[in-house]
């Protein structure tokens, strides 16, 4: 992460900065911004870089001070020096203040899992508010990936709808952008990024995606695979958000004290149906829903015989009784009402 002397591409700094600088514009961004501060993780890679150089340039025309956040995962030899560098790096870039976060990596769901769920809550953990806004260095490719890996598992629509630019208290300026212009604005600004071990290792499925299903794609297809991934998942989004709005309001009419109305649920189409048991069962406590536990409830409204409950993770129970969808902490019944 030392200043390097390679041949300068202002260009590429310039498309980074101006991404920046128009998310910052947005309105729900610009209001997170009034406390005057604005956070922006760093891991010393190309993405994080580009986007603290960007941050501090934006910060420093809005009078906002810049944050940079340092996640040390001690996962590798020499962990904590190289989090100091980029801490260091980033210093240099502009950011007013830089700090390393050293945090615990442990837990179900493999290592990826585990590393991004204990870095999520160290960024969470840095802000005085939860209205703060913290800059994510996520560009196209990362988003393109995230697209192959929900239809690989098959985790339905809000899974190919990638990840938000905005989703409180994250901000990812930089999905329109490939992540060579962000390799590129860091030789504009002569830095040389840290090169994340990990980001080559085989054992993980997102490497395998980034080197041998991305690029077979991109060969097949005549290239272009990455951009059109990632307006699928802007399409989706908008689809999705849409659905919502109207979820929302079919819940609205629905809900019935703790229970809800399946008369008003039945005429609905299903996708509607199963947002709002979605949403139902989650604000009731119910943990790790399934589209196959979504669909055995929906059942219970649209293709109604008299069964009895659904049996749901946590020892819940969905249940029809007198036109009306119930939940029970309770071991399921053998029949419906």
């Amino acid at each position: 992460m030392v200043r390097a002397s390679s041949r300068r591409d202002p260009d590429a700094v310039l498309a980074v900065r101006r991404a920046v600088r128009r998310f910052l514009d947005e309105p729900e961004c610009a209001r997170r911004l009034r406390q005057g501060e604005l956070y922006v993780a760093v891991s010393g890679g190309a993405d994080s870089l580009a986007l603290a150089d960007a941050a501090a340039h934006a910060g420093r025309r809005r009078n906002v001070r810049v944050r940079a956040i340092v996640v040390d995962h001690g996962l590798q030899p020499g962990s904590a020096e190289v989090a100091e560098r980029a801490a260091e790096t980033a210093r240099g870039l502009g950011v007013d203040e830089a700090r390393v976060v050293p945090v615990t990596v442990s837990g179900p769901g493999g290592q990826e899992a585990a590393a991004r769920r204990a870095r999520y809550a160290a960024l969470r953990a840095q802000l005085p508010e939860p209205n703060r806004l913290v800059l994510l260095g996520h560009t196209r490719d990362d988003q393109a990936e995230t697209v192959l890996l929900g239809l690989g598992r098959g985790s339905g629509a809000r899974s190919l709808a990638g990840m938000r630019p905005l989703d409180p208290p994250w901000g990812r300026p930089l999905l329109e952008l490939s992540r060579s212009v962000t390799a590129q604005a860091c030789t504009g600004l002569g830095v040389r990024p840290w090169s994340d071990p990990h980001n080559s290792d085989r054992r993980f499925t997102r490497v395998r995606l980034r080197e041998e299903v991305l690029p077979l794609l991109e060969d097949v297809l005549s290239g272009g695979v990455a951009a059109a991934l990632a307006r699928t998942a802007a399409q989706l989004r908008e689809d999705t958000d849409a659905l919502d709005v109207l979820a929302e309001e079919l819940a609205e009419r629905a809900h019935d004290g703790s229970a809800l109305d399946v008369e008003v649920l039945e005429p609905a189409p299903p996708a509607l149906r199963r947002r709002v048991l979605r949403g139902w069962l989650l604000a009731e406590g119910v943990p790790e829903l399934t589209d196959a536990h979504l669909r055995a409830v929906d059942e219970l409204i649209g293709r109604w015989r008299g069964q009895g409950g659904v049996w749901l993770p946590g020892d819940f129970e969905a249940r029809r009784s007198r036109a009306k969808l119930m939940l029970n902490a309770s071991r399921p019944t053998t029949r419906g009402d």
